[in-house]
This record gives structure tokens, C-alpha cells and sequence, in this order.
């Protein structure tokens, strides 16, 4: 379980195919890593395989690389971090699983005032999870939904502290990025399906009634 709130930038080091899938070796500032502890990588969750002061390996899986980025990653690769949560930490973001649901598109950034606003053009399924000021993981930020502009693109507002901290102030147009949807948003999509048609329409049963 993660917040979504990014500890550190990592940079990508080494790279190579082993056994395991593909192998990342990345330097970052944690000193304390400990074998099988669960580590997000732009918000995928990944397994610590080895670690020294100020480096670990985390491998991605065929599974894993077909639903994120990470096939893509080149040495030199700038990486947002975040350790799994432990019982007591404060609660800042929302809840992340590390579970990566697809890849979405940068449309077009624009600076508005203090902030940057950011279109995504997200994948299949995910916009109607999407609502005003809801949550969304990109790239394992948590960020606010600022506006719904068109169907399937979501509006997002960066603010200052998020672009010094985080990747996110690389972002272009054409970028693609990791993105997963609100739990509890899925929860309640699983909980009404019965009761909906495909499109969210009265099933031809409760039609009936």
C-alpha cells in the first residue's frame, strides 16, 4: 500500500534481461532497503531483489511491462520512489496499490498562474472512474482532478512542490505515463455493475421491473 506521495527520484544506473525479467539497478538515498520489500517505481509496485547503501534492483515481469512504461526506461532515467507504507505513517495522498492500470498520453500543458494544468488522454475504462477534485496515480503521484474537459481526457493542476520533488516536471506533450484510478472508485464500479448495462445504462432485467 502507498500514498502516492513521492520520497525520493531515483536515476536508473543498469539495465539487463536476467531470469527474473527485466532487471533495473537504480541509485537513490535509501540506505535501509530490505530484501522483498515492496518499492513503487512511477507508481509500479516492484520487489527489492538486491540493495547496498544508496542502490537496489527491483525486475519487471512480461505482465508488468506490457501494462507500464518500464520496457521503455533507458539508463540515466529519472524515477519517482516510494516505499510501502508502515502502520502509524501519516495518511498525505490517497490510497495507491502499486497496481498500474495503463498507460495514458500528455495532450497538451499549459501554465496557469502558479500552477501547470495537464491533459491526459487516458486508457480504456479508466474515465469513469474520473470525477471533479477525485484522485489519480500518474507516473506514482498523487494528484487532484482539476477538470473533466472531454470524454476519456482528465485535467490535472501541478503545483510548485510537486514539480521540484517529482518527475513531473519533465512532462511533454506526446509523453506517455503510468496511471491507476481510485480504489475505492473500482470498489463501487464492481459493487454497481449487476445493476448497470454496459454503458451504464439499467440492465435489460431491471428494465423489465
Amino acid at each position: 500500500m502507498f500514498t502516492g506521495l513521492v520520497q525520493d527520484v531515483g536515476r536508473i544506473e543498469q539495465l539487463r534481461i536476467t531470469p527474473a525479467g527485466r532487471e533495473l539497478r537504480l541509485r537513490c538515498r535509501y540506505d535501509d532497503l530490505a530484501e522483498g520489500e515492496s518499492i513503487a517505481l512511477n507508481g509500479a509496485c516492484l520487489t527489492v531483489r538486491e540493495h547496498g547503501p544508496g542502490w537496489f534492483t527491483v525486475a519487471a515481469v512480461a505482465t508488468t511491462l506490457e501494462r507500464t512504461t518500464i520496457g521503455e526506461w533507458e539508463i540515466g532515467r529519472r524515477v519517482n520512489l516510494e516505499r510501502a507504507m508502515q502502520v502509524g505513517d501519516r495518511f498525505g495522498g490517497h490510497l495507491v496499490l502499486g497496481h498500474v492500470d495503463g498507460v495514458a498520453s500528455v495532450v497538451d500543458i499549459e501554465t496557469h498562474g502558479d500552477a501547470q494544468l495537464v491533459n491526459l488522454s487516458l486508457p480504456d475504462g479508466l474515465s469513469e472512474l474520473m470525477i471533479p477534485h477525485g484522485s489519480l496515480t500518474v507516473d506514482g503521484v498523487s494528484l487532484t482532478v482539476n477538470e473533466l474537459p472531454a470524454p476519456e481526457i482528465v485535467q490535472l493542476s501541478l503545483i510548485e512542490f510537486t514539480l521540484s520533488h517529482t518527475t513531473l516536471s519533465e512532462l511533454r506533450p506526446g509523453q506517455r505515463v503510468q496511471v491507476e484510478g481510485d480504489v475505492i472508485g473500482k470498489y463501487v464500479r464492481r459493487m454497481l455493475a449487476p445493476h448497470q448495462g454496459e454503458y451504464g445504462t439499467p440492465s435489460s432485467l431491471h428494465a423489465q421491473d
